[in-house]
């Protein structure tokens, strides 16, 4: 009796893609990171999906045109696609700028109702302020090319869609991972 509830639960098992959104520094990554921890100990299955990991195993070839953001993008929703056909995670999250609106539909068009975006929302002053990889500081010298929110062909357009909107400039990154995890448990089936 317990295996076939188990079996059945795993057939029935949805698995949620949280695609969070944002310019470099608003703290998409530190936000999923320290969910996961949370999440994990209550033996929730997480899968991360880091733009700039993607990128550098998967997508070296790409470039950071708006046509080779997309695309990176794409890939992205592809794999997360697959991810969910196996069944194997309880959520992804995907931690990629996608500074495209457009991008951000075709994503939800490709995964569907399992899709929610995650605005973390900063304004480029203060993303510049926390400059955690210094790639603004070359951005603004000249030194980085198509930088997203700097460079005038690679604009940073904010979601006008977004399911959940973690303010990071408003709230501490306790208050943003509790917020975040409310958001999830409604979600769930």
């Amino acid at each position: 009796m317990k295996l076939k509830k188990e079996g059945r639960s795993l057939l029935n098992k949805k698995t949620l893609v949280f695609w969070f959104t944002g310019l470099s520094g608003s703290g998409k990554t530190t936000i999923a990171n320290e969910t996961k921890k949370s999440l994990s100990k209550i033996k929730k299955k997480i899968k991360i999906y880091d733009g700039d990991i993607v990128r550098q195993k998967l997508n070296r070839h790409l470039k950071f045109t708006p046509k080779h953001i997309k695309k990176n993008n794409r890939i992205i929703a592809e794999i997360c696609k697959q991810e969910i056909n196996k069944k194997k995670y309880d959520y992804i999250f995907v931690t990629v700028i996608s500074p495209f609106e457009e991008s951000r539909q075709q994503v939800k068009s490709t995964i569907g109702e399992q899709l929610y975006l995650i605005y973390c929302k900063a304004s480029l002053g203060t993303v510049i302020k926390r400059d955690p990889k210094g790639l603004y500081k070359k951005a603004l010298s000249g030194k980085i090319e198509n930088f997203i929110g700097i460079d005038k062909n690679v604009p940073y357009q904010m979601p006008k869609n977004a399911d959940l909107v973690l303010d990071t400039e408003k709230y501490d990154l306790k208050t943003c991972i509790k917020k975040l995890i409310s958001f999830i448990k409604t979600k769930e089936i």
